[in-house]
């Protein structure tokens, strides 16, 4: 299949406005909302876009982890499926570099990391070697990376007519009470569906839709969730994904980070521990783009040291989404399950 512009403008309007009424989006975007609705299911069908919800991971309340992991060759394909499976490994991803694997964990701190997390990595036969960064501040992520087909004043007016769910991590100084499992177990459905109204979720919980309607609503608004369109990198004109390795001086993390918000290609910035301190992802066009984009960092930010590039092979898994060879979400959705009844994908599309 092939995206169409208004493919294009209809993504590009999720991704900054990502629980927008259809209503709303054809005032904006010039489109029937029938016609919207209609083809935003069939973008999702085809597994080309979709949106979803994970786990925030802003290091002030949780762990976030970046780790390289080493396997027998014979075993890849059964560790990457082992590891895939677990629902706090959100991204896993092949790499051309000196390890096979890279992940991206979450935990709800770093004891739940060292005791629960890390012994199931022992357990899964063929992982022979696993190096861990943990993640200090996140600068940039992916819910913030756009298409930029629309106009400055089609993205003005959808940047005004988002919710609370489009903001990103709170502040450091910000302080909200715990949710209920009440409301954490509407978790598992924004993550198939970062799209799901409150009567949807309350049929599946057999609850009063008015009641799911207040539940969500404290749970958009606690900002715990990170709610973002993805896109099949395939359909996205950046096939490739490129990680750096960084060190930079302490003092110079902000700016760093600063300077790389400017430019398009960005799609995760964090400070980290480890052999080095800031790590950068990058969608690029193609691989004589990874030089070219090195030199910019560099123009950019005096005093950067890139230590490593790594380019990528392949994704499994992004966001909780198990992926299809081709970048193609293949419905399958692993999500750590809330507290409650348990919920089930339909036949073939996975379960949470």
């Amino acid at each position: 299949m092939e995206l169409s512009e208004e493919d294009l403008r209809l993504i590009n309007a999720l991704q900054i406005s990502p629980r927008i009424s259809w209503s709303d989006a054809a005032d904006v975007l010039g489109v029937h909302a029938t016609t919207l609705a209609s083809r935003w299911d069939r973008l999702r069908a085809a597994g080309a876009a979709w949106t979803t919800a994970h786990l925030m991971g802003d290091p002030t309340n949780a762990c976030l982890a970046l780790v390289d992991v080493d396997c027998e060759m014979r075993l890849r394909p059964a560790v990457t499926a082992a590891l895939a499976a677990i629902p706090e490994v959100i991204t896993v991803e092949e790499a051309a570099s000196n390890r096979d694997l890279m992940l991206t964990v979450i935990t709800r701190n770093l004891g739940e990391f060292s005791n629960q997390f890390v012994p199931r990595l022992r357990e899964i036969p063929g992982l022979m070697k696993y190096q861990t960064s943990l993640c200090t501040r996140i600068h940039t992520s992916g819910y913030a990376w756009r298409l930029n087909v629309l106009s400055r004043a089609e993205q003005q007016a959808l940047r005004t007519l988002a919710g609370p769910e489009a903001a990103g991590p709170p502040t450091s100084d910000a302080v909200s009470a715990p949710l209920p499992d009440s409301h954490l177990a509407l978790f598992p459905f924004l993550a198939r569906d970062g799209r799901a109204s409150a009567a949807e979720i309350a049929r599946a919980l057999g609850r009063h839709p008015a009641t799911v309607q207040r539940q969500l609503g404290r749970v958009l608004s606690s900002r715990l969730l990170s709610f973002r369109c993805e896109i099949a990198q395939k359909y996205s004109a950046y096939p490739v994904t490129c990680q750096w390795f960084a060190n930079v001086p302490p003092g110079g993390h902000e700016a760093a980070a600063t300077e790389l918000r400017a430019v398009r290609n960005v799609r995760f910035t964090a400070s980290t521990t480890g052999r080095t301190n800031f790590v950068i992802i990058m969608w690029l066009g193609s691989l004589a783009d990874v030089l070219e984009m090195e030199l910019a960092i560099q123009e950019r930010i005096p005093g950067i040291e890139l230590v490593e590039s790594v380019v990528m092979l392949n994704t499994a898994k992004r966001v909780g989404w198990l992926l299809t060879p081709d970048s193609t979400a293949s419905g399958a959705v692993v999500v750590v399950p809330g507290p409650g009844p348990e919920v089930k994908g339909k036949p073939g599309e996975g379960a949470y």
